[in-house]
This record gives C-alpha cells, sequence and structure tokens, in this order.
C-alpha cells in the first residue's frame, strides 16, 4: 500500500493533470459499476426474484460513460479548479490560509459554482450519451437536478470543510477523488432512479411555486 501511494505522489509530481484525469475517470467508472449494483440488489429484494434469477450483469456501455464524465471533466476541470480556487482566495481576497473565513469562502464558492455546474452537465452529458432526446434531457435534469443539489449540498460542505482545512493543496484533489468515487456511485443511482417516488416530494414542491408565480401574474 505504501508502494503504491509513493508511486502516486510520483504522478502527482511529474504529471498532475494527467494523474488527476486518469484517477478520476478510473474513480468514477468504478462508481458506476457500484450504483449498478445497488440498483440491481434493490430492485431483486423488492421483486423477490430467485437465486439465479436476473443474475448481475454490468452494463459496460454505461460505465464507460460514466467514466468518460470523469476522464473529460472532473479530472481536468476539477484540477484548475481547485488550484485556482486556492491562488484566488490567497491573492484577491488576501484570507489566512487555514483560517475560518478561509475555509468558508473556499466551501462557499465550491459549493455555490463548481456543485451546480457540475450536477447539471453530468445529468445533461449521460442523457445525451444515452441517446435521448433534448426534450428527455431537459426533463431528466429538471426531475433529477434538485434531489441531487440537495441532497448533496447536506454532506459536501462537511467534506469540503475537511478538505479545505487539514488537507494540503497539493493532495486535495486526490481527497475529492476518493469521495467522487462515493458521489459518482450516488449520481448514477439518482439518475437510474427514474421517476422513483421520493423523487415526486422535489418536482411536486418546485412545479407549486412555480403554478404560484404564475397565479400572481
Amino acid at each position: 500500500m505504501l508502494g503504491i501511494w509513493k508511486w502516486y505522489q510520483s504522478c502527482l509530481s511529474l504529471h498532475p493533470v494527467k494523474t488527476q484525469i486518469i484517477s478520476s475517470g478510473f474513480l468514477w467508472g468504478i462508481g458506476d459499476i457500484t450504483a449498478q449494483y445497488i440498483t440491481h440488489s434493490i430492485s431483486k429484494k423488492r421483486l423477490q426474484y430467485k437465486d439465479g434469477e436476473q443474475e448481475f450483469r454490468i452494463n459496460w456501455k454505461r460505465a464507460a460513460i460514466t467514466s468518460m464524465f470523469g476522464f473529460g471533466f472532473v479530472g481536468p476541470v476539477g484540477h484548475f479548479w481547485y488550484e485556482g480556487l486556492d491562488r484566488f482566495i490567497k491573492m484577491r481576497l488576501q484570507l489566512r490560509p487555514k483560517s475560518v473565513r478561509f475555509v468558508a469562502t473556499k466551501v462557499a464558492m465550491d459549493g455555490l459554482i463548481f456543485g451546480p455546474v457540475d450536477l447539471l452537465l453530468f445529468f445533461t452529458y449521460m442523457g445525451f450519451s444515452l441517446g435521448k432526446t433534448v426534450a428527455q434531457v431537459k426533463e431528466d435534469v429538471k426531475r433529477d437536478f434538485l434531489p441531487a443539489l440537495i441532497l448533496e449540498g447536506g454532506v459536501w460542505p462537511i467534506v469540503q470543510v475537511a478538505n479545505f482545512r487539514y488537507i494540503p493543496v497539493r493532495y486535495q484533489l486526490l481527497y475529492v477523488n476518493i469521495f467522487c468515487l462515493l458521489d459518482s456511485a450516488f449520481l448514477s443511482w439518482l439518475e437510474q432512479q427514474k421517476d422513483a417516488p421520493w423523487k415526486q416530494q422535489f418536482t411536486s414542491f418546485t412545479s407549486f411555486k412555480e403554478r404560484e408565480g404564475q397565479g400572481r401574474v
């Protein structure tokens, strides 16, 4: 294990962007396979399949598509985002590193800017990659974006407080990538839930607000 860690450190020093791209793509692919297994297991229990029926088979196309999101967006964009965010807050806002204001500002900017953009691009990308039409993708985003934003909003700030407070900038991307394994599994699972009943609570609330706004016009 120590040898792997030293090898990763060496790769990160020599090829920081490439290392983050490869690790992100790998972790997001593993996350999607995990989500597929969780979805299969839940369905198997709910429908009470007998042993041997409906064996779990990995959807390699879907796993590859999700992995490409890690390769193409999370890895490169995440690398420059966290590096740039650290420099911006230090140099432009001139906040003392590791201070409460420094960490709070980082967490706020990450949650308000990178988080929503990441979710929006993920659901849009997955929709088009799976051959859906523009109208279908819009419906998927409308259905999945708000639930994901709210549920992740209760977890990622806690994760990032520890990241920005205790993890050196050089290893913050590795820390995020490890949690991205869980995050990619969650997002893939959420996307596979389609029109699950629990999502109706979020969509019905937004629909109510829209109708209320129209009634005031």
